[in-house]
């Protein structure tokens, strides 16, 4: 059975979650990458869970933003990367030994939007 992520973060606690302009400001940013890797960047692929819920996949959407952190075309959104480091830190101290993660490499727009719903879903 998977641990899913909302029981992840029942544990980590609500009192340690980033603000609610933290958010909304990290989905814009990635909104607007979105918007330029789908006019400049077609060909790269990123490691992308088939189920954002797994709590087991944490680490696989950390890797993939790493890859897109190191694309030149997104230099631009380092204020994305740093916010995300925020909550990327929240998160790691609850992840306990991760299980399999089921992934397929998929275009960098398919994994931005994983990572939209990530987000939310984690912030809820």
């Amino acid at each position: 059975m998977k641990t899913h992520l909302y029981l992840l973060l029942l544990a980590a606690g609500i009192s340690a979650a980033p603000q609610m302009s933290s958010i909304a400001e990290l989905l814009t940013l990635l909104q607007q990458m979105c918007e330029v890797m789908t006019k400049d960047i077609q060909n790269l692929r990123i490691e992308t869970p088939n189920n954002i819920d797994d709590v087991n996949c944490i680490s696989t959407i950390f890797e993939g933003t790493e890859q897109l952190k190191n694309n030149p075309a997104i230099k631009k959104f380092g204020a994305f990367f740093q916010k995300f480091e925020r909550l990327k830190q929240w998160l790691m101290p609850s992840l306990e030994k991760e299980g399999k993660c089921d992934t397929e490499r998929r275009s960098t727009t398919i994994f931005i939007k994983k990572l939209m719903t990530f987000i939310r879903k984690v912030l809820k």
